[in-house]
């Protein structure tokens, strides 16, 4: 796991981010602990955002409207700022998520972190070094691999819980390839607040994971952990 964090807010710039992203954006962010601000900056009038507008609902993001007065200029930008700076000073925010490939951002980064928050950067691998840098973190996403691919056509034929799990293992496991059950329940729940177990017919995670002995190896009272157990994939 990442150092966690107890209360994080995150900023996403829309106009410069694509909404086929916002899934693997929430799945890295959960990593970092619990979100207590998600907030979405966009002129929201425009048919450019239609993709945003059907996610705002289910991932619990509040848009913020700002009118484009200029043609070609990214209106979100002043918004996001004012916003930050007031998150800065006036809430017990420790951790900033800037979501955004745009330099412009680049010394508002600098700005929190001069603060001691912590600001973790992501968008695609074309954001400018300066914003990239101006970061205590940045993490780049990608159009979706062929592994990610077959794993969303996969949760078309089998549970999206199922997949949820798979993949958190993936993420969470060291270089081992083990993660504490504890853990990986923490991030499931950062990631599907409504995560139910019951939907895999299983009532507690040990026994979904004792149950799956095709797929993950389960280890008890280990010398460095003796009450925790452990999860991993079959090799």
């Amino acid at each position: 796991m990442q150092n966690t964090f107890s209360s994080i807010a995150v900023l996403i710039d829309a106009e410069n981010v694509s909404h086929t992203f916002l899934e693997d954006i929430s799945e890295k962010i959960a990593l970092y602990g619990a979100v207590s601000v998600r907030r979405i900056y966009a002129d929201w009038t425009s048919e450019k955002m239609k993709g945003w507008r059907a996610l705002l609902q289910e991932f619990a993001i509040q848009p913020i409207q700002q009118f484009s007065n200029t043609v070609g200029k990214n209106s979100t930008d002043s918004a996001l700022i004012i916003d930050a700076m007031d998150l800065l000073y006036l809430q017990h925010i420790d951790c900033f998520c800037i979501v955004s490939s745009d330099s412009d951002f680049t010394r508002l980064a600098s700005r929190v972190r001069e603060q001691g928050k912590h600001v973790i950067g992501i968008g695609e691998k074309k954001t400018p070094s300066s914003f990239v840098n101006a970061c205590n973190e940045f993490l780049h996403i990608e159009p979706h691999s062929a592994k990610r691919q077959e794993e969303r056509k996969a949760a078309g034929k089998t549970n999206k819980t199922e997949v949820l799990l798979d993949r958190a293992v993936d993420q969470l496991a060291d270089s081992s390839g083990w993660v504490m059950l504890s853990q990986l329940m923490q991030y499931i729940r950062q990631v599907k607040p409504d995560f139910d177990l019951r939907e895999l017919g299983a009532r507690k995670p040990l026994d979904y994971f004792t149950s799956r002995k095709d797929k993950y190896r389960v280890q008890k009272e280990r010398e460095d952990a003796p009450s925790a157990v452990f999860i991993s994939k079959m090799r």
